[in-house]
């Protein structure tokens, strides 16, 4: 790690930049970029006490030994003058170039959102990050070095900063840079986040590199001077580095992967560097001849490479001494890349008539993983929930560990355990929701099959074929599973909705029954209607009547200009209720306690169902109202108005709605299994609504559905409960 105390001076940076940027006018641009900064930081000062623009050369050193071009070091040197200093975006592409000051807004924005001035980071902030990434890689190795050079000074903040800003960077900006293969950043961010975040393993583990270190030099130079003497005669050219695996890695093997320190055989490795990938395979063999190689532990990265073009060939050998060493054979451009990455792939060269935006294309073309990332922001970074979207791109993308190629030998990068089903939207939304069918190698196989690296995979697509919900079971990726749960939701709705139509339209005509009125509904949907209850269409009153937004009564009462049904007072009801000794009707499904019948609605307000304890209320003009006999609504009235009421147990069996409320605590995943609980189970559901609460990261489902009885609907409620993070369900009064 580089000395956290040394203050980078203008002298320095030029010093580094001056070995490959060589034209004067760029020379002359790089020193007008320091001393614009250096004005405009003037009397601004870091934690440390340290003069504000000696970040801004620190940041800048940093992109300069990645050896990238001009107007991106001067980005460098410029990033917070818009932030910091009331400088506008005009301003600096007066005094540079439209470029330039392009580059600094696009770091502004990130910065607003996800420097340490704010108190959380949020996804929000992240899907920033990833945004300006897709649409400029330059912005993010800016911020990388940005972050980099905040890392190495995070001791002047306080602890719990220190150990916020340390998570973050392990989270999002570690796993960019080892996804753009800048090796070196990579692993100094990781060191230092975990040398803040968890310091006594930190020093733990270093004790113990140290330790090994110095156990096992003397073995690993012996192992250099063998190879030396063995590689010699054969006249292949080579030169050998050594290395020693960072802290970090080693933290993970022994507390994410479990490995004792002892299993961790590669924390000590030769390099072989040479000049063509045939004196690679050619060293390998001489390797193998004269060493024990250790079974398991041979990992061929150039036939193969990493998604971060990373290429090389590791091998594990055992000496006579006992110690286990790594071997990494690698050409002089694959070290470069592997050290550098895209900075190394794409290093800044004079006269080459740079276009920063053919070199996106280029990344494009040579990151496979980059190509998906970008198309997976520009398809749904604005309009996807951030967390969803920052989570997809962190499973999908950053932990994509298994390659298979299209059927044209393009490389598709997939999280473990993906099926075609994955694979299909990854390439495209629509060859998803078609797929029908998929061959792995050229065979038929079900899309519920695990791919492997290596596979060819070709899609089968149908016009007629269409997702389900099992393939929430079967996609790996969150990608494909958002894009399946948006289908279901889709069509769902355009399910209920036209059942709701339907069951509006049927509450009409029964509400006209009711009132024996014989006139087809439809004759109430009139202009003036429409208008009174402020609905567009015929459709959209049927929909508010079939969900109970709209009573039928309130559509007939609209409709004065067409009849008028004078209603009765309440004492010629109550007279007529009292005189009337109707006969039994076994379709009632509520009687009187004597056993007869009246007119006889249920309640809007508690919706009773056969099995509730129940209780009549004489209402003004409709009859008697059926409420449950707990229901808040006539807790308070007349109860002169109250008539005993009983389920009628010869009626014939019908059908009841009721409204709940599930809470749950809030996943991934969630509403399709309340969903699929309930359609196991044969429920009829007429209404689905869910809304997530922020504040304390639970949900509400609030279903409606139809039951048979109370002990039918005891059942839904006995296996809502049984749901994973269902918390509590409830029965709703309107």
């Amino acid at each position: 790690m580089a000395d956290e105390n040394h203050l980078v001076t203008f002298d320095e940076l030029k010093a580094t930049y001056s070995r490959y940027i060589h034209r004067a006018e760029d020379l002359k641009l790089l020193e007008r970029a320091y001393l614009f900064a250096e004005k405009k930081h003037e009397g601004q000062f870091r934690k440390s006490g340290d003069p504000y623009v000696t970040h801004c050369l620190g940041v800048a050193k940093i992109l300069a030994e990645l050896e990238v071009g001009p107007q991106t070091i001067c980005a460098g040197l410029l990033h917070d003058t818009i932030e910091d200093t009331g400088t506008t975006k005009e301003e600096i592409a007066s005094a540079f170039t439209d470029e330039i000051a392009n580059l600094v807004e696009a770091l502004t924005k990130v910065t607003r959102l996800s420097d340490y001035k704010n108190v959380e980071f949020t996804a929000e902030n992240h899907r920033k990050i990833f945004v300006a990434m897709a649409r400029d890689v330059r912005v993010i190795i800016v911020k990388l070095a940005d972050r980099l050079h905040n890392m190495r000074t995070l001791q002047f903040q306080p602890e719990a900063k220190q150990k916020r800003i340390s998570q973050e960077t392990l989270e999002v900006y570690a796993p960019i840079a080892h996804r753009l293969g800048l090796y070196k950043i990579q692993t100094e961010l990781e060191d230092l986040s975990l040398r803040y975040s968890e310091p006594e393993r930190f020093r733990e583990i270093q004790d113990k590199v140290q330790a090994v270190y110095e156990d096992a030099h003397a073995s690993l130079d012996a192992l250099k001077d063998e190879l030396i003497t063995i590689l010699g005669p054969t006249h292949i050219p080579f030169v050998i580095l050594d290395r020693v695996k960072s802290v970090y890695s080693i933290y993970k093997k022994m507390y994410v992967k479990h490995h004792s320190f002892e299993q961790i055989y590669d924390i000590m490795a030769l390099r072989v560097i040479t000049k063509t990938e045939q004196n690679c395979y050619e060293i390998l063999g001489y390797v193998h001849a004269n060493f024990k190689p250790v079974p398991g532990r041979f990992k061929d990265y150039i036939a193969m490479p990493k998604p971060n073009m990373y290429q090389s060939l590791h091998t594990t050998i055992v000496t006579d001494t006992g110690h286990f060493f790594e071997i990494q054979i690698r050409t002089e451009k694959m070290d470069e890349t592997a050290e550098g990455g895209i900075a190394a792939h794409w290093r800044y060269k004079e006269g080459s008539n740079y276009d920063p935006k053919k070199e996106q294309v280029e990344i494009e073309n040579q990151l496979h993983w980059f190509k998906d990332f970008v198309s997976m922001t520009n398809e749904g970074s604005l309009q996807e929930n951030a967390k969803d979207y920052v989570e997809t791109l962190s499973h999908d993308i950053f932990e994509a560990h298994v390659y298979v190629f299209t059927p044209k030998g393009n490389v598709i990068c997939l999280p473990n355990g993906s099926t075609p089903i994955d694979f299909a939207y990854r390439i495209h939304s629509d060859i998803g929701e078609h797929l029908s069918g998929s061959r792995v190698n050229n065979t038929l196989v079900p899309i519920s099959t695990p791919l492997k690296t290596g596979d060819i995979v070709e899609v089968i697509t149908s016009k007629n074929a269409s997702p389900n919900s099992e393939w929430l079971n079967i996609a790996k990726t969150n990608f494909a599973r958002n894009k399946i749960r948006k289908y279901l939701v889709r069509q769902n709705a355009d399910y209920v909705r036209d059942d709701a139509i339907k069951r509006g339209k049927q509450a009409l005509t029964d509400g006209l029954r009711e009132r024996k009125i014989n006139l087809d509904p439809s004759k109430l949907v009139t202009k003036k209607v429409l208008d009174s209850l402020r609905c567009s269409t015929a459709e959209d009153l049927y929909l508010l009547v079939g969900n109970r937004t709209i009573s039928p009564q309130q559509v007939i009462d609209a409709n004065e200009n067409i009849f008028y049904s004078p209603r009765k007072s309440e004492e010629q009801l109550a007279e007529e209720i009292n005189a009337k000794q109707a006969k039994k009707n076994r379709s009632d499904s509520v009687l009187l306690a004597n056993g007869d019948s009246v007119m006889i609605t249920l309640a809007n307000c508690c919706l009773p169902i056969p099995g509730d304890d129940i209780v009549g209320f004489v209402s003004t003009g409709q009859g008697v109202k059926v409420h449950r006999s707990d229901c808040p609504n006539i807790q308070h009235v007349d109860k002169a108005r109250l008539l005993p009421v009983v389920w009628n147990p010869d009626a014939l069996q019908a059908e009841y709605m009721v409204d709940l409320a599930v809470q749950c605590h809030d996943r991934d995943g969630l509403l399709m299994d309340v969903l699929n609980i309930l359609n196991s189970n044969q429920a009829k559901l007429y209404k689905v609504n869910a809304k997530y609460h922020p504040g304390s990261s639970t949900t509400t489902i609030l279903l409606s559905l139809a039951v048979k009885s109370k002990e039918n609907l005891d059942k839904y409620l006995h296996l809502l409960s049984g749901v994973k993070s269902v918390f509590q369900v409830d029965r709703i009064r309107h």
